[in-house]
């Protein structure tokens, strides 16, 4: 009994050792699961040459073509104004706006005249006397040639010639201060700011109110060098005329009034001399013709000191790509999707672009298939499922997701993310699409 003890044990031992070297040798393998390779749903469209017309947008501040002030050039108290005469008020060119008391101007010129009429008559006797010296100097039997200036009164003559132009001159003043107690308008304008009243004592150098020019507005709009490449502004030349050869590009002018929002349209008319120092941009001036004119019933006069939006009619680009501003990636890439729905990055040529639109020439070809969705990390050659603009969606064979072209049926297995497996076509050669439904 006491070997069969000892035997035993060790029997089991490598019984023991005989199966766990058995269930390591003869494990089964384990089954591996290819995951699918990651495709991203994204919203695509052809694109085309077109011509595309360039918006440059500025913005500015409405000023009066011409601002001047009303200043009397002669003293006196204001016995009048025009009802027009008030903070607002239009008035037409030639309008009386102010009238000074002229009473005063009246006697000068009353005065005047007499004094004239005195000149005259003292006039008429120094020529009567400087004939009788003469006659005299002959009497004596002188010579007339000889005789002296003085005996023959010719210095009196001169004289009294002199108090009757002197006479006449003083007239003119006195009647052309009697004329300026009427201020008329220099133009038709409006009263920014009135500043006197009936009443009121004024004297030369007294500012009564200040007027602007309605003829037309004007706006200062700041253009950047990129902005004037596509503006078509009129440069001036040294001896060349002031007047405009031909019409300067159109403006739409946008602004606030109240709640809403009045539109104006103009033309830019000329640029200025010289470049803003701070901004290194160039003003160009936008003239708006007859901004108080009643026009349209949403189109209200123009303000002084209105801010306002524009819009400038630039160039027309011909034979150029337009694409949505939100397709851009960094420094002009955008993504193209090829025929095997992959990714690819392609560097844009931007000649122009704003908000809502980039436009490019070189860097795309007729009827590319444009990526119009964000992705923020596209590797060249990802995978992807497009749903063509016009067209619907694109799924290749071996995709799922969605529908696509093809015929014949067939099972799917299961598809990438983004759409689930089901029912798809598979009659047409390999590499081609399948038609089929997605459930």
């Amino acid at each position: 009994m006491k070997p069969f003890r000892i035997i035993l044990p060790l029997i089991v031992l490598l019984a023991c050792g005989w199966v766990a070297n058995y269930l390591v040798t003869h494990q089964p393998e384990a089954r591996r699961w290819n995951a699918p390779a990651a495709q991203l749903n994204v919203e695509a469209a052809r694109v085309a040459k077109t011509s595309y017309d360039v918006i440059v947008e500025s913005q500015g501040v409405v000023r009066a073509r011409t601002e001047s002030t009303l200043i009397p050039e002669i003293a006196g108290r204001i016995v009048r104004v025009s009802p027009e005469f008030l903070d607002g008020g239009f008035f037409e060119k030639g309008d009386i706006l102010v009238e000074i008391d002229p009473s005063d101007y009246q006697t000068a010129v009353v005065v005047a005249k007499a004094s004239l009429a005195q000149a005259e008559s003292a006039l008429q006797q120094e020529v009567a006397m400087a004939a009788q010296a003469l006659e005299n100097w002959k009497s004596l039997g002188n010579d007339a040639k000889k005789a002296s200036p003085l005996a023959l009164r010719e210095p009196q003559l001169a004289q009294a010639r002199a108090n009757v132009e002197s006479a006449r001159a003083r007239i003119e003043e006195a009647e052309r201060d009697l004329v300026r107690t009427t201020i008329k308008a220099p133009y038709a304008g409006r009263i920014l700011q009135k500043l006197v009243d009936i009443g009121q004592y004024v004297s030369p150098g007294t500012v009564m109110a200040r007027i602007y020019a309605i003829d037309y507005a004007e706006v200062r709009l700041p253009l950047s060098d990129e902005q004037l490449a596509f503006v078509d502004v009129q440069e001036r030349y040294r001896g060349e005329k002031a007047a405009p050869t031909k019409e300067g590009p159109k403006v739409t002018l946008r602004g606030r009034v109240g709640l809403g929002e009045a539109v104006w349209e103009g033309r830019v008319v000329r640029t200025e001399g010289a470049f803003d120092a701070s901004s290194r941009q160039l003003f160009v001036i936008a003239q708006i013709d007859d901004p108080y004119g009643r026009k349209r019933k949403d189109s209200p006069p123009l303000k002084v000191g209105q801010f306002v939006e524009a819009e400038i009619a630039g160039e027309r680009l011909q034979d150029v790509f337009v694409i949505p501003r939100s397709a851009l990636r960094g420094s002009g890439e955008v993504l193209i999707i090829d025929e095997a729905n992959k990714f690819h990055r392609n560097q844009l040529d931007i000649v122009w672009s704003d908000e809502h639109n980039a436009v490019a020439r070189e860097g795309l070809r007729e009827r590319d298939l444009l990526c119009l969705t964000q992705v923020p990390f596209a590797a060249d050659g990802a995978l992807c499922i497009p749903d063509i603009e016009g067209e619907g969606k694109r799924v290749l064979e071996g995709q799922g997701g969605g529908k696509g072209k093809g015929k014949g049926k067939g099972k799917g297995g299961k598809g990438a993310p983004g759409g689930k497996g089901g029912k798809s076509a598979a009659k047409g050669a390999p590499g081609k699409a399948a038609k089929g439904d997605s459930q």
